[in-house]
């Protein structure tokens, strides 16, 4: 249902961030390959939690690719709109 919007997000912040192209923003790759460390993943979150009105504990497991991090930005998404 978000994942166009998600992944696009996710293509930005990393364009914008790293250069990396649009076209190496896919489900399967590796966020580290793509340049992302832990400092970059947490501001990849928070701007999550901005642009899109959601809220990512501190707990939650560490996506570890491009793919996970979408599941975990639609499954909070989903949820919110669910408590609507």
């Amino acid at each position: 249902m978000y994942a166009m919007q998600s992944t696009e997000l996710i293509r930005q912040f990393l364009h914008e961030r790293v250069g990396t192209q649009p076209d190496q923003v896919v489900d399967a790759a590796l966020l580290a390959d793509l340049g992302v460390d832990s400092l970059m993943l947490a501001e990849l979150m928070f701007e999550a939690e901005d642009r899109l009105g959601i809220s990512i504990d501190s707990n939650v497991t560490v996506p570890k690719t491009v793919g996970d991090m979408v599941r975990l930005i639609d499954n909070l998404r989903a949820a919110k709109a669910a408590q609507s």
